[in-house]
């Protein structure tokens, strides 16, 4: 194929006929359509993971409106690119004309500085804003600037719709049709691609670009050794990137200081988001460490913390000095069992009446109905406790907690044992 234009380039939509996917947002009567059929759309933030047509969305949208269209990459621009592009958009205001759409690629790159610096051009109507981010935007957009936009979550792509999109490439590619491609086996391209077209479409184009004799015959066994041959197909977003962010949990999870910082330099070579690793963290020493040592979260979120105001290349001690921690901590996932245990009790039993003794009684009228009635305050008896029902009726005695075997919960077990008797006689 004598074309520098990948494959998935070349197929972009360019309307929302052509479009595949996000039927809930862009489908007849939803959401997002009604807003592009109507000509007024908000600024928003599209947010899912890659690969399921956020810059293509964009643009259609920009086309649809024939509204100019200026596109940033939070990776390679700074506040200094912002302005400028805003003063250009401010350059076209004029007849009445709808304001330019800018587009950011990977908003949750963007600093604090970066995000406030378009905040009074989103609140005038200069620029409306479209934003891009694989990452919760709660967690990595400004607040001012997020109650500004819509949110509309974009979900990662079925095997219906990545068949789809293979049948497509295959019959209006301009080089594929020249080609005599037979899919026999579709179970590898869908997996590698893990519900990302654009994967999808780089890992097709690779095997058919060894064509003999204009003809191919795609197997699982063919894809697999194409891709194991190219593994540069994949980036840190990709399939190596989930890849490498398990084996760096398990090994912590699995107690090896030597395993996990391996991972961790691999990512950090890698170009992973610091904010991601850090994140991760935070949510393993809840999950894998707990009560077994209650300081590893807030050594985990006082490192998330640093991570953000510290930057980068040395952010890379700070995780380094989180993750050896977590790895030698001892490890218990008793918070994690007994909150599923609970919402799994929820999800069984259904909205359960609160005890009369323990619910809330601002009135006179919910003390009169027994509200609150025979509630033992804790703090009035000896070592701050009384027997009493926390629990509905029907599922009082309940255990969802169990402490596991280590020093820190061993104490907790004997603490519960000596305080509630039988009931929590483990």
């Amino acid at each position: 194929m004598n074309t520098n234009q990948p494959l998935a380039d070349r197929l972009r939509p360019v309307s929302l006929d052509d479009y595949i996917g996000q039927q809930h947002l862009v489908g007849k009567n939803a959401i997002l359509r009604n807003s592009i059929e109507s000509g007024n759309i908000p600024s928003f933030i599209l947010w899912g993971p890659p690969g399921v047509g956020k810059t293509t969305l964009a643009k259609i949208i920009a086309h649809k409106l024939s509204r100019p269209f200026y596109s940033l990459s939070a990776i390679n621009s700074g506040v200094k690119d912002i302005r400028e592009t805003i003063e250009k958009a401010k350059k076209t205001q004029f007849f009445n004309q709808p304001n330019p759409i800018l587009f950011i690629d990977e908003i949750h790159r963007f600093s604090k500085s970066q995000q406030d610096s378009l905040l009074g051009s989103v609140e005038q109507g200069i620029i409306t804003l479209i934003g891009a981010t694989t990452e919760n935007p709660s967690f990595e957009v400004i607040s001012p600037l997020l109650s500004r936009c819509q949110v509309y979550v974009l979900k990662s792509l079925g095997k219906d719709e990545l068949t789809e999109i293979l049948s497509r490439a295959l019959a209006q590619d301009v080089y594929l049709k020249k080609l005599q491609v037979k899919i026999a086996e579709y179970e590898a391209l869908l997996r590698l691609s893990g519900g990302d077209a654009r994967k999808l479409l780089n890992i097709l184009e690779l095997v058919t670009s060894a064509a003999d004799n204009n003809k191919v015959t795609i197997t699982n066994k063919m894809v697999l050794e194409k891709v194991q041959e190219n593994l540069a197909l994949y980036d840190k977003s990709g399939e190596q990137h989930y890849d490498i962010i398990s084996a760096f949990i398990k090994s912590i999870r699995g107690s090896d200081p030597n395993g996990a910082v391996y991972w961790l330099a691999r990512m950090v070579e890698g170009g992973e988001d610091p904010k991601f690793i850090a994140r991760r963290l935070v949510v393993l020493a809840a999950e894998d460490i707990g009560l077994a040592n209650p300081n590893a979260l807030l050594l985990a979120n006082s490192g998330f913390e640093a991570v953000n105001k510290i930057g980068w290349p040395e952010s890379r001690i700070i995780l380094s000095e989180v993750a050896i921690y977590l790895a030698t901590s001892p490890k218990s996932n008793s918070a994690y069992q007994a909150i599923s245990e609970a919402q799994a009790l929820v999800k069984e039993k259904g909205d359960l009446p609160v005890p009369l003794n323990i619910r809330n009684a601002p009135t006179r009228l919910m003390k009169d109905i027994g509200y609150g009635k025979d509630y033992k305050y804790a703090h009035s008896f000896k070592g701050n406790f009384v027997i009493e029902e926390f629990l509905p009726e029907e599922i009082k005695n309940t255990i969802l907690y169990q402490p596991q075997d280590n020093a820190k919960e061993t104490e907790i077990k004997t603490r519960l044992s000596k305080l509630w008797k039988d009931r929590y006689n483990y």
